[in-house]
């Protein structure tokens, strides 16, 4: 089963990015992914940062359990949930990627603990959102993240993390969260 536990952004927060995509001149998205093979925008539905990928093989139950136990811990000193918005772009290989700007010092601890709280290595994180991928090609290092390089968002807090099941299915992948766990003393909502 392959599961990753995820933070979501705000539905303001993915609204106000899909505008900004659905926005973008074709003619510059054309000259951006030219030698792109299958380059497809994700649906904003299925955007999300990925705190931690736990496998192929995981097991559900360890892994709620586990994040169940650390949240709580964190919980126990009352720190607040990450304030945050997607800022920026870059490229992995095959990805198209808005980056996630935690508002002060603060915000970035939280957000690390969050990842650590998951089972992620918050030394090595790169607070991320994917919005596109290809197949093969190579893309210009300037060019595609140029596409939202000046994109800033609204600020939001996540009340909740999901451990989510990502499924493969015909038409891709398809995701099902099976565990929600609260980042806050109040509940999720």
């Amino acid at each position: 089963m392959r599961l990753f536990t995820a933070l979501w952004p705000s539905e303001e927060a993915v609204r106000h990015l899909a505008s900004a995509v659905d926005r973008l001149h074709p003619d510059r998205v054309a000259e951006a992914t030219t030698g792109l093979r299958k380059f497809r925008f994700t649906p904003s539905s299925r955007w999300h940062l990925t705190l931690c990928f736990h496998g192929d093989d995981a097991d559900q139950q360890r892994v709620t359990d586990r994040l169940d136990q650390h949240v709580a811990r964190l919980l126990e000193t009352d720190p607040a949930p990450p304030r945050l918005r997607l800022a920026g772009a870059g490229t992995f290989r095959g990805v198209l990627w808005v980056g996630v700007e935690p508002e002060t010092d603060s915000d970035d601890a939280a957000l690390r603990a969050l990842v650590r709280a998951a089972g992620g290595d918050a030394h090595d994180y790169t607070a991320h959102l994917t919005i596109a991928r290809w197949a093969a090609g190579r893309a210009d290092r300037e060019l595609l993240p140029g596409l939202l390089a000046g994109y800033a968002g609204p600020w939001w807090r996540s009340r909740e993390l999901s451990v989510v099941c990502s499924d493969l299915r015909e038409v891709g992948r398809e995701y099902r969260t099976v565990h929600r766990v609260a980042v806050t003393r109040e509940m999720p909502g």
